[in-house]
């Protein structure tokens, strides 16, 4: 019985959160806006891969971020050093940012700025290999971080954040050969569990890759202008 009361719970709170990415997603929508939800585990390198991409990209794109973390705003001072706004998140005991979060950081921008001015919501969710592929936060795609010091076994571990990453970036390549892993391991790892994955190798310290991610960025934001956006009124 508690263990039927539990799934019911779960599934209530998914059902609930996906009604608000739904309606976050629409705001974006309204507002112009590419969001793209990074996820990976801590440490795989989310922010030095955001730092290198508002330094490349800042002057072309108008971007905003969504910085999630347990406490601190640590991550968050990093990147306002690149003259973008960050909207600074604490999810305290919670392992994942979840749309009404992610709501409240897009009121918070709505209301310092002009929403429709910006090309790119970036959010950064908490580093956590699990939780933050089951709550959508009203993200148009995922991008998922898998560094080479976590070895080829995670996307046959951990399975639903691979299977839902729209693109994969496979970071921190300059460490390769001085850690025991299989570079095309991990590649046909991820192609079991997502064929129609885009696989980017990239390292923030070498510059590796980046240029592959900012061509995957712009012809992503490319797609999505493409698209015609409801133009009715999001409340």
């Amino acid at each position: 019985m508690h263990q039927t009361f539990d799934a019911a719970l779960g599934i209530n709170l998914l059902h609930a959160n996906q009604a608000g990415a739904d309606h976050n997603r629409a705001h974006f929508d309204q507002w112009g806006i590419t969001c793209l939800n990074l996820m990976s585990s801590p440490g795989a390198g989310k922010t030095a891969l955001l730092e290198k991409t508002l330094a490349a990209l800042n002057q072309e794109i108008k971007i905003a971020v969504i910085e999630g973390d347990m406490t601190t705003e640590l991550d968050a001072d990093r990147l306002r050093q690149y003259n973008v706004p960050v909207i600074a998140i604490n999810t305290g005991r919670s392992c994942h940012l979840d749309s009404k979060m992610v709501a409240g950081g897009m009121h918070r921008l709505a209301h310092d700025y002009d929403p429709t001015e910006f090309d790119l919501v970036l959010v950064e969710n908490v580093g956590n290999l699990v939780c933050p592929a089951e709550f959508e936060v009203g993200e148009h795609a995922k991008v998922a971080l898998l560094s080479v010091t976590e070895g080829e076994d995670k996307p046959l571990k951990y399975p639903v954040m691979f299977q839902e990453a729209d693109c994969l970036l496979i970071t921190k390549t300059d460490l390769a050969p001085y850690v025991d892993v299989d570079l095309e391991q991990i590649v046909a790892n991820v192609r079991q569990m997502n064929p129609d994955c885009v696989i980017i190798p990239v390292s923030a310290k070498t510059g590796e890759g980046l240029a592959t991610w900012f061509a995957w960025l712009r012809s992503y934001l490319e797609q999505t202008k493409a698209v015609d956006r409801p133009l009715s009124t999001v409340h």
